[in-house]
């Protein structure tokens, strides 16, 4: 065999090892999404219990609800929230993110009707004022997703109209306090950090010479940047509950959460943890989420959640 016969036979065998390992890298790509695609409807109830209650109170059952990113047509979404009212829970908490279309206001609140029946609050997401973007799968792994230009506004003040009049308390940069089973929970939200709307009320007051009757604070926000755990934490919250992670959505079986969307490190992407900042410490839960953007409708190595929080008594 002359050399330039053997090149060329050596240039053929190098494509067909090409061609082979592109045909195998997309039939894994193939099976990667169609197991994404099955995953992303495999709800789970992630259940966790937390001692901080004053003594003789409790136990408190908080449902948390983030990441919803609901779409007209989701039926099964939409039975699973639904199913969540027979738990039973003492207050319902709803770190935002809830549409993913703009349509998807009716469907949603129908889905939610059954939960509506319980106390709650709330905060939005950047996914209640506008609508997700078709962006290249690879900006994913970058960081921090940026806000397009003109995005597509949702019927966010429709849906915030429909919690309240149903008795949800909204926190948008606001406190509040609620008394539920006979003890005082004061509430301090924030707007969505993820889009720096944060501004922050601090903590209600109770009535003249009643602060130091026995309460809890809990915080509540969308997106868990550090600088908002920072603050709450050191500004002496029991709890705070965040989402928007999506616990990393695409994770590595044994490994975890890749990627957090925001400053998050990536092992706290879902999960109940404790928070240090400045010499105070505050357990934080943050939501896998349940839903996904319709653009990115994949879950892998990370079911969708909602968690049911049982607080007990610290003694």
């Amino acid at each position: 065999m002359t050399w330039a016969n053997h090149l060329a036979s050596r240039v053929r065998s190098i494509g067909r090892g090409f061609a082979v390992t592109a045909a195998i890298g997309t039939a894994a790509g193939a099976a990667a999404a169609g197991y994404g695609l099955w995953e992303k409807n495999q709800f789970v109830l992630r259940e966790e219990t937390l001692p901080i209650l004053p003594a003789g109170f409790g136990p408190f059952r908080i449902l948390h609800l983030s990441d919803i990113h609901f779409v007209p047509g989701q039926h099964r979404k939409a039975r699973w929230l639904s199913s969540l009212a027979e738990l039973r829970p003492d207050l319902v908490v709803n770190t935002g993110d809830n549409l993913s279309h703009a349509k998807g206001v009716d469907p949603l609140v129908a889905a939610l009707r059954p939960l509506l029946e319980f106390p709650g609050v709330f905060v939005p997401g950047s996914n209640d004022y506008f609508g997700p973007s078709f962006r290249n799968p690879a900006s994913y792994l970058r960081g921090p997703s940026a806000q397009r230009p003109e995005p597509e506004k949702l019927d966010w003040p429709r849906l915030r109209s429909e919690f309240g009049m149903s008795g949800w308390v909204e926190l948008t940069n606001r406190c509040q306090s609620l008394v539920l089973k006979g003890m005082r929970f004061d509430f301090s939200g924030v707007d969505d950090p993820h889009l720096r709307l944060e501004r922050y009320a601090g903590w209600p007051r109770g009535t003249k010479g009643r602060d130091a009757d026995p309460h809890v604070r809990i915080a509540v926000a969308h997106a868990p940047y550090q600088r908002v755990l920072d603050h709450f934490t050191e500004a002496g919250a029991d709890l705070l509950l965040a989402g928007h992670t999506h616990g990393g959505q695409i994770c590595v079986p044994g490994y975890g959460a890749l990627v957090t969307n925001c400053d998050l490190p990536s092992w706290r992407a879902r999960g109940l943890h404790a928070w240090e900042s400045n010499g105070s410490t505050t357990p934080v839960n943050v939501s896998g989420g349940i839903g996904t953007s319709r653009f990115a409708p994949v879950r892998i190595a990370c079911r969708p959640e909602a968690v049911l929080l049982t607080l007990t008594s610290r003694a």
